[in-house]
């Protein structure tokens, strides 16, 4: 008995739960976003209307990203982690339940709050742990661990013939299974710099930005990005003649692409530099956004574009943290960690809104032709961005 309980807690690790935590906390927000998307358009719907409904959940997100770090030094990373996915899995059943928009908004929002403190405690947990030399992969096995269900998540489309509760039926069983192996096998303490951080911490923002504002942005990029793609693409979809059988085949390459890229640029990254990674692969994804509309509704070819954007910028949020952990001291990460939140709920909020007012006044390529440019700006701005680091190796050669 004492053998197979010593072998059951070296399978699930801490490690190993937080992969399981964030596989479904990626697999809910692949398919909850698209699948509403459809519910709503199928209702007749605007999609300026759909856009603003869907970015309740990244307002939800962006409240708790307020006050997650005073919570996080409070409760420990377990009892905020557990509540994070107990309020999803609450949530997720009751939308096929009830109709009335009003409603939804709440559900939203709740969704979002839950996966905010999921994605903080397990981003922050694994950025503090990692040393230096192998930060870029550790995070990198992060972001693919997302990755991995948030390309499986539109493929739930398809449960929507079983009817329409199937897919959020399954999605709160899941958080069920892990709420129970996380309650019993993860421990409940914090790391020791977050536990420590200052009460004035908050104060250091613009100096964090002083120091690592090019870091920062990816994360704003990559909620633009995400969300747009999840909200709005379903519905350009539609409209461009591709049927909602296409949609949920093509919305997982986008998360493929990340899943077979996401390490090699975090090893990449360790071995050349995250500036050079970040400014290569927003400078060619965003070329190829650009390229999408001229695709129309040609499945494999955007089947290709899906799968090479997706490969190249689905990493942004985790090489930004990486990053900006590589240019900050120790003690800031918490707060950079919060203000990554902020870009990324801002930009998740942003996204669907002008997506979804470019497709109501008929614009709808407009839709990749924004998310190909702020790609293009973003790697352009890095040759604007020196790092302190860098200017002190300036210095010294100059000695």
């Amino acid at each position: 008995m004492n053998l197979l309980t010593s072998r059951t807690h070296r399978l699930f690790t801490p490690t190993f739960i937080l992969i399981a935590v964030i596989v479904i906390a990626g697999l809910s927000q692949g398919l909850l976003l698209p699948v509403l998307s459809i519910f709503m358009e199928e209702r007749g719907i605007s999609s300026s209307v759909n856009g603003l409904h869907a970015a309740a959940l990244y307002v939800g997100s962006f409240a708790m990203s307020l006050v997650a770090e005073k919570l996080l030094r409070r409760t420990g990373f377990k009892p905020l982690l557990l509540g994070g996915i107990v309020l999803v899995m609450l949530a997720l059943p009751v939308f096929p339940l009830v109709s009335d928009l009003r409603l939804w908004f709440i559900l939203r929002l709740l969704v979002g709050i839950g996966d905010s403190a999921i994605h903080f405690t397990s981003q922050l947990w694994i950025i503090l742990v990692s040393p230096p030399d192998k930060r870029g992969r550790n995070i990198s096995l992060y972001g693919m661990s997302y990755g991995l269900g948030f390309s499986i998540g539109p493929l739930g489309i398809r449960l929507l013939e079983f009817g329409h509760a199937v897919p959020f039926v399954i999605l709160a069983l899941l958080f069920l299974a892990i709420v129970l192996l996380a309650a019993v096998y993860l421990p409940n303490r914090a790391p020791e710099p977050v536990r420590q951080e200052e009460p004035g911490a908050p104060r250091k923002i613009p100096h964090i930005y002083r120091l690592a504002w090019f870091a920062l942005l990816p994360s704003l990029l990559y909620g633009y990005m995400e969300a747009s793609m999840n909200s709005n693409f379903p519905i350009y979809g539609l409209r461009s003649g591709l049927s909602a059988a296409d949609i949920a085949a093509l919305l997982p390459f986008f998360g493929i692409g990340g899943l077979i890229l996401q390490l090699p640029l975090g090893m990449l990254s360790d071995r050349y530099g995250r500036k050079k990674v970040l400014m290569a692969a927003g400078m060619t994804g965003g070329l190829l956004f650009l390229a999408v509309p001229l695709a129309g509704n040609h499945f494999m070819a955007l089947l290709l574009l899906f799968m090479g954007a997706g490969g190249l910028v689905g990493s942004f949020f985790s090489l930004g943290l990486a990053y900006a952990a590589d240019l900050l001291p120790r003690h800031l990460l918490p707060v950079a960690n919060v203000i990554a939140s902020f870009h990324f709920n801002f930009g998740s909020i942003v996204g669907p809104n002008l997506g979804g007012a470019a497709m109501q006044l008929g614009a709808a390529p407009l839709l990749f032709l924004l998310l190909g440019l702020a790609y293009l700006l973003f790697s352009a701005s890095g040759f604007a961005f020196k790092s302190e680091l860098g200017k002190k190796s300036a210095n010294m050669n100059r000695l």
